[in-house]
C-alpha cells in the first residue's frame, strides 16, 4: 500500500490520562500520513506540505472531523437480529430472545453471514474495534474471525461457554468447553489483528468445573483476554448468592477460578460492593459500562464517578443486543443521562475518550488502536458534520470544541459517519456498498 495523505481537523487522545478535556490533540488543518496501515505522521498539515511539496497531488481532503475509529468494549453479534425485542429484563430476555437466536448459528453459513452484516454494521457505525461474544458454537467464532480477518480488522472474540442452566442445544461441557476453545485460541490469537477472548456467558450459565477450566486456560495464555458479565441486575444477583453460597460476592466467584486479571473485561458492573471495586482496580480488569443495554433491560445505573474514584478502569460499550444502536455516539449519548440521574455531568471529552484511547488502554491495546500516535495501527473515521439539518444547526452555533463534541455525542448515530478505514483502506463510505476481500 503506497503512501496516503489524509488533511482535515483532526482529533484525538495521545495518552492515557484521568483528565480528557486538558489532555487531547486537535489540530484545525491537520494531515494524517498512512503507510502499510500504520500512521507515519501526524501534525499541521501546510508544514508538512511545505517540506514536502510533491505529494500536493496526493492529499485527500476532509471535510469533516478525523477521529480514531472507536471501540466498543461489549457486544453480542448474534444478537444483533433480536436488537429492539420487547419488554424483558435481563434473565427472561435471554430465555425469550437471546437463546432462541443463538442456536441458528450451529450452522456455519449462517454464522458467516450474520458477522459479515455485523461487521459491515459496526464500520458504518464509525466502530472498527470490538470485543465481540458469539456463541457456544466454535462455527460462530471461526465465521466471524474469518469475515474480520478479510478486513484485516482489529477484533476480539471468543466462544461462549455455557454448561449448565441453558438450552441443551446450548450447551457444551467443563471439558469440551475448554477443548474447542483452546483450539480456536491456538488458531486465531494474534493470528494478523486478530484476539482471542476466553468467553463465560456468566457465572449462572458455568459451573465451578466450567470456570476453573476457564481459568486454567487463561493461566495458559496469559496474553490472551477474558470477557464475562458481573452484576448487572439484582435478580441475577441474587441467584449468584444462591448458587454460589460460600461465596462473598459475585466477584469473588469469578476470582476463585482465576478469571480476574489485567485484559478480564466485565460487562456492567453495576451492583458492586466496596470490595468489589477495590478487588477490580487492584487487578487491572475493566468495567464495560453499557448505558443503553442498562436502560433498556431496566438493569440500573452504573456508577461511572464511584469506578472512577476507586481506580477503576471502564470503557464504554453498545452490548447490542441488549443495547439498542451500534453507534457509539448513542452509546456517548445514554452515558450522559445515566450520569445525570445521578447528579453527575459527563464531560465530551471524557465519553469519547472512553470509546477511544480511554478503551484502548483499559484493554491493553493502546500501542495498536485508539488514538492516531505515530506507529498505531490506521483506523480512523471521518465524522460529517452536516449530517441532518438538525446537527447541523447546533453545530453551526457551536462556539467551541467542547460544545461541538457533545452535540455530536448527543445528536450523533450513524448518519455522522462519512467514512471508516482500517488499517489505512476503506472499508465504509456514506451511501456506498462494501464488501470484504481476501489479503
Amino acid at each position: 500500500m503506497t503512501r496516503q495523505f489524509h488533511r482535515g481537523s483532526i482529533l484525538h487522545f495521545p495518552k492515557a490520562t484521568i483528565a480528557p478535556s486538558d489532555n487531547y490533540q486537535y489540530l484545525q488543518d491537520g494531515l494524517l500520513v498512512v503507510e502499510h496501515g500504520l500512521i507515519q505522521h501526524l501534525g499541521d498539515a501546510q508544514d508538512y506540505l511545505d517540506n514536502n511539496p510533491e505529494v500536493q497531488q496526493a492529499v485527500v481532503q476532509h471535510q469533516g472531523l478525523i477521529i480514531p475509529g472507536l471501540i466498543d468494549s461489549h457486544v453480542h453479534y448474534p444478537q444483533v437480529e433480536i436488537i429492539a425485542s420487547y419488554g424483558k429484563q435481563l434473565l427472561d430476555w435471554l430465555n425469550t430472545y437471546t437463546f432462541p437466536a443463538e442456536q441458528q448459528f450451529v450452522e456455519a453459513a449462517y454464522a458467516r453471514a450474520q458477522a459479515e452484516f455485523f461487521l459491515q454494521q459496526l464500520f458504518a457505525h464509525g466502530t472498527t474495534t470490538a470485543s465481540v461474544y458469539a456463541t457456544v458454537h466454535p462455527q460462530s467464532v471461526s465465521s466471524f474471525f474469518e469475515v474480520s480477518e478479510s478486513y484485516n480488522a482489529r477484533m476480539i472474540c471468543g466462544k461462549v461457554l455455557m454448561d449448565r442452566n441453558c438450552p441443551t442445544a446450548l450447551q457444551d461441557s467443563a471439558e469440551s468447553g475448554y477443548h474447542e476453545s483452546k483450539k480456536l485460541l491456538e488458531q486465531w490469537h494474534k493470528n494478523g489483528r486478530q484476539l482471542y477472548a476466553i468467553t463465560p456467558r456468566f457465572a449462572p450459565t458455568s459451573s465451578e468445573a466450567q470456570l476453573a477450566k476457564a481459568g486454567q486456560l487463561a493461566k495458559e495464555h496469559p496474553d490472551s483476554f477474558i470477557q464475562t458479565h458481573l452484576s448487572e441486575n439484582p435478580t441475577e444477583v441474587q441467584w449468584i448468592n444462591e448458587l454460589f453460597p460460600d461465596y462473598s460476592d459475585y466477584l469473588a466467584v469469578y476470582e476463585a477460578h482465576d478469571l480476574v486479571r489485567e485484559r478480564s473485561l466485565f460487562g456492567h458492573g453495576i451492583h458492586l460492593t466496596d470490595r468489589e471495586y477495590l478487588a477490580l482496580a487492584s487487578s487491572g480488569a475493566t468495567i464495560n459500562f453499557c448505558p443503553s443495554s442498562n436502560l433498556f433491560l431496566g438493569s440500573g445505573l452504573f456508577n461511572y464517578q464511584r469506578a472512577q474514584a476507586n481506580g477503576v478502569a471502564v470503557a464504554l460499550a453498545s452490548d447490542v443486543g441488549g443495547g439498542t444502536s451500534l453507534s457509539m455516539f448513542a452509546n456517548q449519548a445514554d452515558a450522559y443521562k445515566v450520569c445525570q440521574l445521578q447528579q453527575a455531568s459527563l464531560s465530551p471529552f471524557d465519553s469519547l475518550y472512553l470509546c477511544t484511547q480511554g478503551a484502548a488502554v483499559a484493554m491493553g491495546i493502546e500501542t495498536q488502536v485508539g488514538n492516531l500516535n505515530v506507529g498505531s495501527e490506521a483506523d480512523f473515521i471521518e465524522l460529517d458534520l452536516q449530517p441532518t439539518p438538525m446537527l447541523s444547526q447546533r453545530l453551526n452555533k457551536a462556539s467551541s470544541l467542547s460544545e461541538k463534541l457533545f452535540a455530536i455525542n448527543t445528536l450523533g448515530d450513524d448518519r455522522v459517519i462519512n467514512a471508516t478505514y482500517v488499517a489505512g483502506k476503506q472499508v465504509y463510505k456514506k451511501g456506498q456498498h462494501y464488501v470484504a476481500t481476501a489479503l
